[in-house]
């Protein structure tokens, strides 16, 4: 799933490629793509992009029409940039394109998702607040003004793991199952462990892994095309998504925890004291 740092890549990338250029042409093709209807989609046609935004994993382009039209690329979405689109509409068929996006220019983008769960969402509204999801965000983790007092107040009552809350949209936006991985990993935490049980002193820790982990993950993000980003970011990766490689840190093999639609990645060494956490779902397929 792309996640903050790949969002805010796409969203530099797009202010390059968009700002002051006109949309002809907006056009769906999976039928479960667009959530809204008022204004229609083709509010954004003929209008030009004004400006480019991220809220959490959400992506904007804002219009002079006053219109929005917003993205949320699901966990196999993608965008991907042509600077020249195909002559002729896009068929509707089994393909992973959902929706087509052109300019006056002849370039444009295309919307796909792979696999067969359909979760790629656009949304066309007046405000992006509309948008449940965006309506939801907690505070954006880059943000000038979310300091360490801040994220403390978040967690001082917050009795779930550090694993959960850190994916929580409406606690902290942007952060989703591989980069709360690496933030964890960065801190030397378990993700098992409650976050409301952190001292003063990690929970400063944790601060500034979560500022360091996505700030570095920006940068080397930064100025990549978006057809490279999905290769950046799995290169960029310590644990998550390396299960049986060595740690870069201590050595020590990275393990992994799977649950029904997902799975985590750490260092016993680095994390838990060395100890494996409890696979629940290979401790009852053994049985």
């Amino acid at each position: 799933m792309p996640e903050l740092p790949e969002v805010e890549a796409l969203k530099d990338f797009l202010t390059q490629h968009l700002s002051g250029r006109r949309i002809v042409r907006v056009l769906p093709v999976a039928v479960s793509v667009l959530k809204t209807y008022d204004p229609p989609l083709a509010a954004v046609e003929g209008r030009e992009v004004t400006a480019v935004h991220r809220y959490g994993k959400f992506l904007g382009l804002e219009t002079d029409g006053g219109t929005h039209f917003v993205t949320h690329l699901a966990r196999a979405g993608w965008l991907q940039w042509r600077d020249r689109l195909p002559d002729g509409p896009p068929r509707p068929g089994k393909g992973p394109l959902a929706m087509r996006v052109a300019l006056e220019t002849g370039e444009g983008f295309d919307l796909t998702e792979a696999g067969t769960q359909k979760r790629l969402a656009v949304y066309v509204v007046r405000d992006p607040r509309e948008v449940p999801g965006i309506a939801r965000l907690g505070p954006d983790p880059l943000a000038a003004d979310f300091d360490e007092k801040a994220f403390a107040a978040l967690l001082t009552s917050e009795r779930r793991r550090l694993k959960g809350a850190l994916r929580d949209q409406s606690l902290v936006a942007g952060v989703g199952n591989a980069y709360s991985d690496e933030i964890l990993h960065a801190a030397k935490m378990s993700p098992y462990k409650v976050a409301a049980s952190l001292t003063p002193e990690e929970t400063a820790r944790l601060y500034r892994a979560l500022r360091s982990t996505l700030t570095e993950a920006v940068e080397r993000s930064r100025g990549v095309a978006a057809g490279r980003l999905k290769a950046e970011k799995k290169g960029g990766l310590r644990v998550h998504g390396r299960t049986g490689e060595p740690c870069p840190v201590c050595g020590d093999t990275v393990r992994e925890v799977s649950f029904s639609d997902s799975s985590l990645q750490y260092c016993p060494t680095c994390q838990t004291g060395g100890r494996p956490l409890a696979d629940r779902r290979m401790s009852r397929l053994l049985k």
